[in-house]
């Protein structure tokens, strides 16, 4: 039997704001009709679904909203943004298998207005249910109450080992921020920043981040559609072909750190997501030419460059600061602005750059685009072209 290609064949999203006046089932609904127009196609033609647990439109609910006439296949991804990809590594396992044939992966929330998750958590909340058994436990004695100071516990073991400072996270922020503001879909639009800027922000969890080293909190929604190569030929835009995508949940991993490793420098669940990848596609990092790395924080882009491969442990920092990030780098980071410097909706909106970058329409369209890397830590795929 001849295997279904899966394919991305539509995209769409909601504005990205800090209040966006609506409900967070009106948001999704917005950016699923939006996906569907992109690709031109109808919710009746919706069979397959997926979003995250932490999600709070129920599925019953989207299916009533949109008119979508019947569901053969939907599914919840754990983990947060950290699992962000696994909602396409299902759309492209269901398709594939012949479960369905119009796939939506969703993500829509207001998490400025409604349910800050840069706040303190002290008991579970809509941002950590569902995320692991034990990383409250680990993070509360000692005071952590935030996804920074729980980050932040994690970095100080890899600035430590390698002699880094927060300055030498500065250039991240920096080119995300250029980046965003060149982008007109970007919430720092015309509003670049230096490294100066960056060192005087100031502190959320000293030693480790500055206020410019955190992605945004964000109000909006993000929806992407999954069909078959064969099908998308007679759609309305050129298809990202979904060479692989995965999920990785290795033995004593948490979801926002990795408390539990012997060793609190080395990204686990970001390695074994690049041997998956990397091996199932045939492809090397020399083969990429973008990577969507998620950058919740700006340290977690040296833990992705150097899981999937682009430079060595503790490498990272000498290879970002030498330029290999920038648009025309070695490995363009994020033309967007990222979750830093465009929106931050769990990771969904780099993977909309992602066909944009691989239908050659991005606004900061890089050159000779052939594939795509999106790693989120806990999930990743590598788009390419067909």
């Amino acid at each position: 039997m001849k295997r279904n290609k899966a394919v991305i064949a539509g995209i769409g999203q909601t504005e990205f704001s800090k209040d966006s006046g609506r409900s967070e089932l009106q948001l999704a609904c917005e950016a699923i009709k939006h996906a569907l127009d992109d690709a031109g196609l109808r919710p009746s033609d919706v069979d397959g679904f997926s979003t995250f647990t932490i999600d709070n439109n129920e599925d019953v609910d989207i299916v009533r909203s949109m008119g979508i006439e019947a569901l053969r296949f939907s599914s919840r991804t754990p983990h947060g943004g950290g699992g962000s990809m696994a909602t396409i590594a299902h759309g492209m396992a269901a398709v594939e298998a012949g479960l369905c044939n119009t796939f939506v992966c969703l993500r829509a929330m207001n998490e400025r207005s409604e349910a800050r998750f840069g706040i303190a958590h002290m008991t579970p909340t809509a941002s950590n249910k569902g995320s692991g058994s034990g990383f409250l436990e680990w993070s509360m004695p000692f005071g952590a109450a935030t996804p920074a100071a729980w980050t932040g516990i994690q970095a100080q073991a890899y600035m430590a080992r390698y002699g880094l400072t927060n300055a030498d996270f500065a250039p991240i922020s920096v080119q995300l921020r250029k980046n965003a503001a060149t982008n007109p879909l970007a919430w720092y639009y015309e509003r670049p920043i230096t490294i100066e800027d960056h060192q005087s922000s100031r502190w959320i969890v000293e030693p480790v981040f500055r206020l410019l080293d955190c992605c945004q909190e964000t109000d909006g929604g993000v929806a992407i559609v999954i069909t078959t190569e064969e099908r998308a030929r007679d759609l309305r835009q050129k298809p990202a072909r979904i060479a692989h995508a995965t999920q990785s949940i290795p033995f004593d991993t948490e979801t926002v750190t990795n408390f539990y490793h012997k060793d609190l420098t080395v990204f686990d669940s970001g390695v074994q997501c690049a041997k998956e990848l990397y091996g199932r596609t045939g492809l090397s990092p020399r083969d990429i030419q973008v990577g969507m790395l998620y950058d919740h924080f700006t340290i977690a882009v040296f833990w992705h460059l150097e899981a999937m491969g682009f430079c060595k442990p503790g490498e990272a920092a000498a290879f970002v600061k030498d330029g290999n990030v920038a648009l025309d780098g070695t490995i363009a980071l994020s033309p967007n602005g990222g979750l830093i410097g465009e929106a931050y909706v769990h990771g969904m909106n780099l993977v909309t750059e992602a066909v944009r970058q691989i239908r050659g329409t991005a606004t900061n369209q890089v050159q000779n685009v052939e594939n795509v890397l999106l790693s989120a830590g806990m999930s990743g795929a590598i788009l390419s072209k067909c």
